[in-house]
């Protein structure tokens, strides 16, 4: 058998730990994936902020068309690329900042001076949107700004009077076209201590929404807003967290234990038992201290009775060996002592014709005797071979087991059409070492009775012939022990019969009786 290269291979405990470290480290990993988050709710701070500015824009058209006969002027003309389809029912604008794309501008620039005042119908405008815009951000928490068509704020808390023109947005607004933008930003207290897993914190949504009246630029509705952000939440629950954390922890400590109760240490005790059986130790035969899961002790279980099955074996090869040596010793030496005679006798004519008809006798007889010990190691042999889905009944048996000994009375009752799981051939083999035992000692009937248990068949073999000695009951299944040697027993006939029942998962043992002699058998049931 090959074996394969010693390369490195984890050990459980090693697995184990990496799943549990893995499972431990998962929930801060997860914070890293939130900054996917973070363009999201960039966006959907945009769009809120585009919904806000349309209602304003909205009012702030209708206040201005409102005014355009008391001289109101009007800013830039909107390019007709710009204009939206007059057939097109709907025109939304679609949020579309991308921080993962950086764009990101630096801090918005301070209000300049303005070149020139804004008019009075425009500050009249905006000193009448400013109610609502406080209002709205009062609920909103967004930053407003309205701006006349020449970018002097009108309406707002600050930078009232002064220019925005000079920022990106709000010069792209006083041309027509809708602007939005990703600016750094100073905060307003300081940032928490998780502030490095978000590039989100640290930024304002700035949205510059035109005012369009008659193709024409009539203002700017500017906005901003701070992202929300996960962050905030977890540093203001931050006791929770740390106590989320410790109990993830708790978790996975507790899951080691149970994983170390239940996997590592039967293992290691199964393993450590493998190694005492190689060694001889036979207490290592003995239960797990501690199994863990149903398949550990399945499989511990069908391990140690493996071994201690292999253990018996290897101890019954050996007894059996020397059993064997013992009993074939005895016939060969006659063997040999006779035709050693019987060659001298040729040379010097030293024995009588009797002699050597005595001498060959003997041989004959020790030659039998062999033939008969090789002919039961046959039916040993066959007899522990694993049985392979055998079905039989005992009444067809019992009818060969008449037709081999005819001249004995053999009288069966009971149950015997009930299949049992062992082949017709190897039942025959016990039954006939039982009729065999039982007309060498003189029976002159043999009674079977079957009844029938659900999961097994017991079958009570008795007989009517000389009772087993009280010395002798314990040792007449032992291979090789007989009271009939010199009249060629074998000894073996029993410990076959043992083997078939015991290779088939059934039993056989003798029973205690007043007269004549009585075994019984379980059959498994088919």
């Amino acid at each position: 058998m090959s074996v394969p290269p010693d390369k490195w291979r984890p050990s459980l405990g090693l697995v184990i730990f990496a799943v549990l470290a893995t499972v431990a480290v998962l929930p801060l990993v997860g914070l890293f994936f939130f900054r996917l988050y973070d363009n999201q709710l960039i966006r959907q701070t945009q769009a809120e902020l585009i919904a806000q500015s349309r209602v304003l824009a909205t009012i702030y058209a209708q206040e201005v068309t409102a005014r355009l006969d008391s001289g109101l002027t009007l800013g830039a003309e909107v390019p007709p690329d710009v204009l939206p389809d007059p057939g097109d029912q709907f025109t939304p604008i679609r949020p579309a900042l991308d921080l993962t794309a950086n764009d990101l501008l630096r801090r918005r620039p301070d209000a300049l001076p303005a070149s020139q005042p804004a008019q009075q119908a425009y500050v009249e405008i905006g000193a009448k949107l400013t109610p609502i815009i406080r209002e709205t951000q009062k609920v909103t928490l967004a930053g407003f700004r309205i701006l006349d068509p020449q970018g002097v704020v009108i309406a707002g808390r600050q930078e009232v009077g002064q220019s925005l023109v000079h920022i990106e947005e709000v010069s792209d607004a006083l041309h027509g076209q809708y602007r939005a933008t990703l600016r750094n930003r100073v905060p307003d207290k300081p940032p928490p201590p998780i502030y490095s897993f978000s590039r989100g914190l640290g930024v304002h949504v700035f949205s510059a929404m035109p005012v369009i009246v008659n193709n024409r630029v009539a203002g700017v509705i500017y906005t901003t807003r701070t992202p929300n952000n996960i962050f905030d939440l977890l540093y203001q629950e931050r006791v929770k967290f740390v106590l989320a954390g410790l109990a993830v922890i708790l978790g996975t400590i507790a899951i080691g234990l149970v994983f170390s109760r239940t996997i590592t240490l039967p293992m290691r005790e199964l393993i450590d038992r493998a190694s005492r059986i190689g060694r001889g130790d036979r207490e290592a035969f003995e239960p797990l201290r501690h199994y863990g899961t149903r398949e550990f002790a399945q499989l511990s279980q069908s391990f140690l009775g493996m071994a201690e099955q292999l253990a018996r074996r290897s101890d019954y090869i050996a007894t059996f060996s020397a059993h064997l040596t013992h009993e074939l010793k005895s016939p060969l030496t006659s063997i040999k002592g006779a035709a050693e005679l019987l060659q001298d006798s040729f040379q010097d004519k030293g024995l009588t014709s009797s002699e050597q008809r005595t001498f060959i006798a003997n041989i004959l007889s020790d030659t039998q005797r062999l033939e008969a010990m090789a002919q039961r190691l046959r039916e040993l042999a066959r007899a522990e071979s694993l049985p392979q889905n055998e079905r039989t009944e005992l009444a067809p048996v019992i009818a060969d087991l008449r037709s081999r000994f005819p001249e004995s009375a053999i009288e069966a009752s009971g149950s015997l059409d009930r299949p049992i799981g062992m082949s017709g051939e190897k039942a025959l083999i016990v039954l006939s070492h039982l009729a065999d035992n039982a007309m060498r000692h003189k029976a002159g009937t043999i009674r079977l009775e079957a009844l029938d248990e659900r999961t097994t068949l017991r079958l009570t073999v008795s007989n009517d012939g000389e009772p087993i000695s009280a010395p002798n009951r314990d040792r007449i299944f032992d291979a090789f022990f007989t009271t009939r040697r010199d009249q060629g027993g074998t000894g073996m006939g029993l410990a076959i019969a043992r083997a078939v029942m015991a290779s088939h998962g059934g039993s056989i043992r003798l029973k205690p009786t007043d007269d004549g002699v009585a075994f019984e058998l379980q059959f498994p049931t088919a």
